[in-house]
């Protein structure tokens, strides 16, 4: 964005501020697809689990989340965050939430998988109607697919957290964090009998998922089954799973299919780019801290989604609320606003001019903070871990 662009883009967006426009955006609250069918920017959430786990409501290991019934107002405050950092959707809290992988986690007796997919839809309800946002119900892999490996068993699973969703009228599905397209592709044979739209994000690297389908035909196949909107989700930086999405991008033109393009990433450096992920790396998950992305990598990655074609953008594991504001303040001239949470940011580190320190004084400048190295403080460490597998 060039300084005249980025001086109209504070000007429509001061006269937004003015006649209160941002608390509900500049969209009405229309459905998922008609807003991308029009050419929207949707900006999706951030990243829930290990939010949740570095403020001590959620457990590592199986990650379940039935924080959503013993600490609504946690899971309630990370919703308000992300909506107010310009979240156009906010996603239930219902990641890994089935009875098998309750029971399998250990880590609740008391609280069905039913109780928690019903609290999740009314936080997220709750605040998405403070700000016009969406809100999707989520469904994530399975343990029975690897166990089992059994198509009645699996879709039962997905069947019974869909029941449990349409019971609140969410306004679309996703089918989220699937390694492999054949079980993601089951979950979109079930939702889709919602009636509902449906999106599809696979956490696969480049090379495709693990049984080795490539992601273009993964995409095919996500679209044949009835997704309306894929991409990628989790496991991988934003630069890398941006790639994959143009791979997934390929192959349904080359079959001739249409789908909105959606990418929801770590908020990770992850250059090993290994097929496994981030859990493959030394430090999951409890020392990616000095991996983390700068809300200025998160420029440069909305801006590279964007011209790549993909209208929903958001984050996973790692995205917190100030790098959902820096894609909302990066897509601010084709978005018409910026979020509420910019009345307390200087874009492009504005707020430094007024700072008692000239050297200090001389970063609020966009050149500066784009061309920023910036150091680890760990002369010990290297740069790239050797992943696990």
């Amino acid at each position: 964005m060039g300084n005249c662009k980025l001086a109209h883009v504070l000007q429509v967006c001061t006269d937004v501020f003015c006649n209160g426009e941002h608390e509900k955006g500049m969209s009405k609250i229309t459905g998922i697809l008609e807003r991308l069918n029009a050419g929207e920017v949707v900006v999706g959430d951030g990243g829930y689990v290990m939010q949740l786990e570095r403020r001590g409501y959620v457990k590592a290991g199986h990650w379940t989340p039935e924080a959503a019934v013993e600490h609504p107002e946690a899971v309630r405050q990370l919703h308000r965050e992300f909506l107010r950092a310009g979240a156009d959707v906010l996603q239930t809290f219902t990641f890994y939430c089935s009875d098998e992988k309750l029971e399998i986690s250990g880590n609740v007796t008391d609280i069905t998988g039913a109780q928690i997919n019903e609290a999740a839809c009314d936080l997220a309800r709750e605040v998405a109607n403070d700000g016009g946002a969406l809100v999707s119900g989520s469904v994530s892999q399975t343990p029975c697919y690897l166990r089992s490996h059994s198509e009645t068993e699996v879709k039962a699973i997905f069947k019974k957290q869909m029941d449990d969703f349409l019971k609140k009228d969410i306004d679309f599905l996703q089918v989220e964090f699937f390694a492999h397209v054949e079980e993601a592709v089951w979950a979109v044979e079930v939702v889709k009998t919602s009636g509902k739209p449906v999106g599809a994000t696979l956490c696969i690297s480049p090379q495709g998922d693990m049984h080795g389908v490539p992601p273009g035909e993964c995409a095919v196949r996500l679209v044949k089954a009835g997704a309306d909107i894929v991409g990628i989700n989790c496991h991988l930086d934003p630069l890398t799973c941006i790639r994959t999405v143009k791979l997934m991008k390929e192959g349904l033109e080359q079959a001739g299919l249409k789908a909105h393009l959606m990418v929801q990433p770590l908020g990770f450096h992850t250059p090993e780019c290994n097929h496994t992920g981030y859990i493959g790396l030394p430090e999951f998950p409890f020392a990616l801290e000095t991996r983390a992305m700068t809300r200025w990598d998160i420029h440069k990655y909305a801006r590279e989604a964007y011209d790549a074609g993909i209208r929903y953008i958001g984050g996973c594991c790692g995205f917190e609320p100030y790098h959902i504001r820096a894609i909302a303040e990066e897509l601010a001239a084709e978005r018409g606003f910026l979020p509420p949470a910019s009345e307390k940011h200087g874009l492009w580190g504005a707020a430094l001019e007024m700072h008692t320190k000239p050297w200090v004084r001389a970063r609020a400048r966009r050149e500066y903070w784009e061309n920023l190295l910036p150091a680890s403080g760990r002369p010990k460490c290297p740069s790239m871990a050797t992943p696990a597998s």
